[in-house]
């Protein structure tokens, strides 16, 4: 039995994090102890280890709580888990694109500068007169 302390060093969550993925139903409620002390298992280690990797590849919430949902019935097919997997792929890559453009046009604007006067920066210029083409 693990307290909410040894869980978060066990994980390299935070305390604050664990109790916030228990309130939005990530992690199921903790068992208590007498003194109302939150308790966990080897189950909740494994759970809470995917949940922060999920995260770290950007998986939003809604899409683990379905990884979650998905992965508790085990002699389901895979096609759905793929098909979530696929969605964020494509979402992260149009991000991709959208952020090389950006780059591309702060690259552009930024070699304009000369190191004159701010009454004469041609990046002020660019941006109060609509000049710079951001991604939508």
């Amino acid at each position: 039995m693990l307290m909410i302390g040894d869980l978060a060093k066990r994980t390299g969550a935070k305390v604050n994090t664990i109790r916030f993925y228990e309130d939005i139903g990530l992690m199921p409620q903790a068992a208590r102890t007498d003194s109302n002390r939150r308790t966990y298992r080897e189950d909740d280690v494994r759970r809470l280890g995917f949940i922060r990797h999920a995260r770290a590849l950007g998986f939003a919430v809604g899409e683990i709580r379905s990884l979650i949902a998905l992965s508790s019935d085990p002699d389901r097919s895979c096609a759905d888990v793929g098909t979530i997997a696929r969605t964020h792929l494509a979402t992260v890559e149009d991000r991709i694109v959208r952020l090389m453009t950006l780059r591309d046009e702060l690259c552009r604007v930024t070699e304009a500068c000369d190191g004159g006067r701010v009454a004469d920066c041609r990046i002020i210029e660019a941006i109060s007169d609509g000049d710079v083409h951001a991604p939508e």
